[in-house]
């Protein structure tokens, strides 16, 4: 008996001419530069041997070996990186939501105050370093005239030049930089809970903080993961601020895993290190990809 040949649906083929564009562009501008830099990693090459592929000798996982054992830079710029990610994160969160929660409520002028809010958002970030550089500056910086005005420090503070300070700094620009994003998703997250059961909340005498942690949050479960996650990653592989700021220093005190990659690539011209480096970069925010995919597929199961 002849085998009947299965026919794809119409809507199935559409679907894949209209996906071909976008799988043809991530393969050529994100597939091929990745596995190029994973090749790149386990050569050896440097400002000698770049422009003579013949002279690139394999040396397996001798880079990151290096990495990890030749220097304590890289654990150091692991864990400015996690400090500054988790610092950034909690604080742009919480702030976020309680934004979300303000202008999701009508009122004269929300939609316009909203609207400022999305500033510090759609600045470039270079500029936006460069904004909080000259705030955070020794003399004549905005923020150390009004602590001193304000007598909370007797002298201005060197914010960027002091390995304690530095970090704070940074963090501070980054949280003003993302807040405007988690509000957003959240503000969508709340405008699909219906308002009936707020209703229904009301004559059933719950209060505000029994609505805002029985109701609220665990119906925007969703979005809270899915800001966090995002969150997480944007900051992870923050880079351009940074630089700006304080370009890794002092004394490797913000020096993170994106600009360590950076500085060993184009300044000490080292670029299979520098691949490596971005690298771990990339493998540890491709476990919270995975990690993300897996919630939200519980999520949906559980539905």
């Amino acid at each position: 008996m002849m085998k009947k040949k299965k026919i794809m649906p119409a809507g199935t083929k559409a679907g894949i001419l209209f996906a071909l564009p976008a799988a043809i562009y991530m393969l050529i501008f994100v597939g091929y530069p990745t596995i190029q830099n994973f090749i790149l990693s386990f050569k050896h090459v440097d400002v000698f041997t770049f422009s003579n592929p013949d002279k690139q000798s394999f040396v397996g996982f001798q880079n990151y070996v290096e990495l990890f054992t030749g220097s304590s830079i890289l654990a150091a710029a692991i864990k400015n990186t996690l400090i500054f990610t988790v610092s950034s994160i909690f604080f742009q969160f919480f702030i976020g939501f309680g934004l979300a929660l303000l202008f999701s409520k009508k009122f004269k002028g929300s939609s316009f105050f909203r609207g400022v809010t999305m500033i510090s958002w759609l600045l470039p970030v270079t500029v936006a370093g460069l904004l909080f550089k000259f705030m955070f500056a020794s003399k004549g910086g905005i923020i150390n005239q009004l602590f001193v005005q304000l007598n909370l420090m007797e002298q201005p503070l060197e914010w960027l030049l002091d390995p304690k300070l530095a970090m704070t700094a940074i963090v501070v620009a980054n949280i003003w930089i993302g807040i405007p994003f988690n509000m957003m998703l959240l503000i969508t997250g709340l405008t699909t809970i219906p308002e009936e059961i707020y209703e229904s909340s009301k004559l059933d005498g719950a209060n505000k903080i029994q609505t805002l942690f029985r109701i609220t949050i665990p119906m925007i479960k969703p979005a809270i993961m899915s800001v966090l996650t995002l969150g997480f990653v944007y900051t992870f592989k923050v880079f351009d601020l940074v630089w700006v700021m304080t370009k890794g220093g002092p004394i490797n005190a913000t020096e993170l895993v994106s600009t360590y990659a950076y500085r060993l690539s184009f300044e000490e011209f080292q670029f299979s290190k520098g691949a490596a480096a971005a690298n771990i970069l990339f493998l540890i925010l491709f476990a919270v990809g995975l990690f993300y995919i897996r919630l939200i597929n519980d999520e949906e199961e559980a539905m």
